[in-house]
């Protein structure tokens, strides 16, 4: 009877942390939502979303600038990150020898503990200088290096460990008698990597990308260090940029005795949850796809 009993109170506390741990963010969603409401209430959302005259004193609260400013460093970040992660996992899983794999795994590891705010000193003293003097006068672009491209190639680096890392088990779970199966009927080791391996792994690399790109989507100082926070619409991946993070972490706090700012800055931190949402629940209908095609 005490064993029984012990069981259930454990099964009800174990539903308790799980239905807390879910409510959290709809916690924070809800909360965020009543302290944007002041503003929500004076301004459309069509001209909060879709204007780009930020000037708050006197009262002009366009995001489109910082909303497109944050998709663009993301997409540009994960455009670069993705080839280079998914080769290097292949890479590790299917053709390293143990020996290499041990000595090239920690470092690699090893970036994923680095502090966002020391990659954004090292995208301040390599990153820009390069694109500056470098990378810009190369395409004839002129620019300061605080740039699109600054921000999406430190996010790149930034969402490396976590792609690679999580693709590379992904792919060393794929059973190797499918591999002899390929190999059995003639194939190569890269068509059976490409053709095999890349099918039967395709949900789980594609949770590591959403992986990525949500640590990409939501990263603060590094981004604010290197993109120039300017906010204007960029015309080209050396214009600077301002992202919604940036914009949060620069501003809050400060002036907040204009009317309204508390409320916009609050806001944004909602349109970062909400797209973070959609994102999951997206992500989420694709790899329930993906697996009844797998199936």
């Amino acid at each position: 009877m005490n064993k029984r009993l012990t069981d259930i109170i454990a099964s009800k506390l174990m539903l308790l942390a799980t239905i807390f741990s879910s409510l959290i963010v709809f916690i924070m969603a809800f909360v965020l939502f009543q302290k944007s409401r002041p503003i929500l209430a004076t301004q459309s959302l069509s001209e909060l979303f879709l204007t780009s005259s930020w000037h708050p004193v006197r009262g002009e609260f366009g995001f489109y600038p910082f909303i497109i400013g944050t998709l663009s460093v993301t997409g540009l970040a994960m455009i670069l990150a993705i080839p280079i992660c998914l080769l290097s996992a292949i890479y590790l899983a299917e053709y390293a020898p143990s020996k290499f794999r041990g000595i090239i795994k920690p470092p690699i590891d090893l970036l994923a503990g680095i502090p966002s705010v020391v990659y954004g000193l090292w995208g301040v003293l390599l990153v820009v200088p390069l694109i500056r003097y470098y990378v810009a006068p190369f395409v004839g672009a002129t620019t300061t290096g605080y740039s699109l491209l600054a921000g999406g190639i430190v996010l790149a680096i930034m969402v490396f460990p976590i792609i690679i890392s999580v693709s590379e088990e992904v792919f060393r779970t794929v059973p190797f008698e499918v591999r002899e199966a390929s190999f059995a009927l003639g194939a190569t080791k890269w068509q059976t990597v490409k053709h095999v391996v890349m099918r039967k792994a395709l949900p789980g690399v594609t949770a590591a990308i959403i992986l990525g790109f949500s640590r990409a989507f939501g990263e603060t100082m590094a981004v604010l260090m290197v993109m120039g926070n300017v906010a204007k619409v960029p015309s080209s991946v050396f214009d600077p940029a301002y992202s919604l993070p940036a914009l949060i972490a620069n501003n809050y706090g400060e002036m907040m005795s204009i009317p309204l700012y508390d409320s916009a800055l609050l806001l944004a931190a909602l349109i970062l949850v909400l797209v973070m949402a959609f994102f999951s629940v997206l992500a989420r209908i694709v790899l329930l796809r993906i697996e009844r095609r797998s199936v």
